[in-house]
C-alpha cells in the first residue's frame, strides 16, 4: 500500500459518521449508496433495523422521530446529519434541539417553497411544514444546507407507466404545464456532496433537471424511447378529481392542479445546480434506463 493510500485510510477512519434519516426510502438509500462510494462511514436511521436490508458496511441504528428520545444513542458521535421528514410535525422542535444537542451540521431535504415561479408558490401542507422545519433549525444554531427539488423524473413511473404498459391513452389535466424533473440520483449524488464535502454551509440548492418539458412533451419522450406513439388526452380539472377518487388523496389533487394550472403559458423554473454538482441527467435519458418499467413483460 502506498503511502498515501495509508493517509487516506487513516483519514477516513477518524473521519465522523454522516446519519441519514429516511435511510430505507428511494432517496435515503441513494444518499448512503453516494456516501460510502465517497468512503464515507454512515450510520442509518430506521424504526426497524431487522428490515433495513442496507448494506453491511452501513451501521443500521434504531430511532423514530415521533420518540425523540430515541434519537440519542444514533446522534453520538455522528458529524452531519441528513434530515429526512418522515412523521407528524408534532415533535420537529424537539427532534431539531436534539439535532443540535449532538451535531453542529444538518443537510435538510426541503422544497422549493421559497422560490418566485407560480408551480412552487401554491399553498400545501408539506410546503408549511418544510418552513417550519427550516426555521427551528435556523434558530438552533444548526450549519445548515437546504435541499430543494422540484418534481422527480419517477413521477412519470408512478403517474403514466401502467396506463403505458396496457397500451392505453394517458389521461392527464394540463398537458401543456411544464415542469422540470430531476432525477433522484442526482438528488441524492448533490446531498452526499453536501454532507461531507465543505462549503456548503448556508447553501440554499433548488433542484431541477435541465430542460423545461411540459406533461404531453415528457410522454412523447417516453414514447419516442419506446418507438412508439402514445396518446395523450386532455381531461379537465373536474374529470381528474373524479378520476383519482379513492385512489389519490384529496389535498394532494388539489395541490397538483393548482401548481399545473398556475405554471401554464410560462417555461419550468429551471437551475443548473445538479450539473454544476455532479452532471444533471435528461428525461430522455432516465427514460432510457427505466424503459423496461413502461413496456409490457413478455409473456410467459
Amino acid at each position: 500500500m502506498t503511502s498515501s493510500a495509508q493517509q487516506m485510510d487513516r483519514e477516513q477512519g477518524e473521519m465522523q459518521p454522516v446519519l441519514v434519516t429516511g435511510a430505507t426510502g428511494r432517496i435515503g438509500r441513494g444518499v448512503i449508496a453516494e456516501l460510502l462510494a465517497a468512503g464515507v462511514p454512515v450510520r442509518a436511521l430506521t424504526r426497524t433495523p431487522a428490515a433495513a436490508g442496507l448494506p453491511a458496511n452501513v451501521e443500521v441504528v434504531a430511532g423514530d422521530f415521533t420518540k425523540p428520545e430515541s434519537l440519542d444513542p444514533a446522534l453520538r458521535g455522528v458529524g452531519s446529519v441528513f434530515l429526512l421528514w418522515t412523521a407528524p410535525p408534532v415533535t420537529a422542535e424537539a427532534v431539531v434541539e436534539r439535532l443540535a444537542s449532538h451535531t453542529r451540521r444538518v443537510v435538510f431535504l426541503s422544497s422549493p417553497h421559497q422560490t418566485p415561479h407560480p408551480f412552487f408558490q401554491q399553498p400545501n401542507p408539506m410546503a408549511r411544514l418544510h418552513a417550519e422545519i427550516e426555521r427551528l433549525i435556523t434558530a438552533a444554531g444548526l450549519e445548515s444546507t437546504f435541499i430543494r427539488p422540484g418534481m422527480f423524473n419517477s413521477n412519470a413511473q408512478y403517474w403514466w407507466a401502467p396506463t403505458i404498459r396496457d397500451g392505453g391513452v394517458i389521461r392527464w389535466p394540463y398537458g401543456a404545464a411544464e415542469t422540470a424533473p430531476v432525477d433522484e440520483r442526482d438528488l441524492a449524488a448533490v446531498a452526499a456532496r453536501t454532507l461531507f464535502e465543505e462549503g456548503h454551509s448556508g447553501g440554499d440548492y433548488v433542484l431541477t433537471g435541465p430542460e423545461s418539458l411540459s406533461q404531453a412533451e415528457q410522454v412523447g419522450v417516453i414514447g419516442d424511447v419506446l418507438g412508439r406513439q402514445i396518446p395523450f388526452e386532455e381531461l379537465s380539472p373536474e374529470e381528474f378529481r373524479r378520476a383519482t377518487q379513492g385512489v389519490w388523496p384529496g389535498p394532494v389533487v388539489e395541490m397538483l392542479l393548482d401548481a399545473w394550472g398556475a405554471t401554464v403559458g410560462r417555461p419550468a423554473y429551471v437551475t443548473s445546480t445538479v450539473a454544476d454538482v455532479v452532471g444533471a441527467r435528461t428525461f430522455r435519458q432516465w427514460v432510457s434506463e427505466h424503459a423496461d418499467a413502461f413496456r409490457k413483460p413478455p409473456a410467459k
